[in-house]
């Protein structure tokens, strides 16, 4: 009979320029009690208000590029109505952005696998120039046993 399986987890990602940056491969090696989960789901939290998760097209850089020239034009630094300006040009835009696109996911896991579409990754949004590393909690949970 398999046994039911709870892991939460802190994963620090290294600081990354501003835009969208695919993790899905960084997660998984960082992980490695997912190959132990044969049904479950893993929750992903990001710890932050100016960064944010998402899932999207993981083939074309493309994508990650427009989405940033999207948001950027739809999201501008420096607008007059912002009051939040103390820490820089670029926070109020990232907390906005960061606020429309979410902080975190949920993924179904499947045989020791995120159980993605074949064009889809987890995709860290960059919303900041300097933001730093960014803190991650992951909560896996599951049967564990195939």
């Amino acid at each position: 009979m398999p046994e039911t399986y709870w892991i939460q987890k802190e994963i620090i990602l290294p600081a990354r320029r501003r835009g969208f940056h695919l993790i899905t491969r960084e997660l998984t090696d960082r992980l490695p009690e997912l190959r132990e989960i044969s049904i479950g789901l893993a929750h992903v939290f990001i710890c932050h208000t100016s960064a944010s998760l998402t899932i999207n097209e993981n083939a074309s850089p493309d994508v990650r590029a427009d989405l940033e020239r999207y948001l950027n034009q739809t999201v501008p630094e420096q607008a007059p109505y912002y009051a939040h300006t103390d820490e820089g040009p670029d926070d109020m835009p990232a907390h906005i952005k960061a606020s429309l696109l979410g902080s975190s996911i949920s993924v179904p896991v499947t045989n020791g696998r995120f159980n993605l579409g074949t064009w889809q990754g987890i995709t860290l949004g960059e919303h900041r120039n300097d933001g730093g590393p960014r803190r991650l909690v992951v909560t896996l949970y599951g049967q564990r046993g195939r």
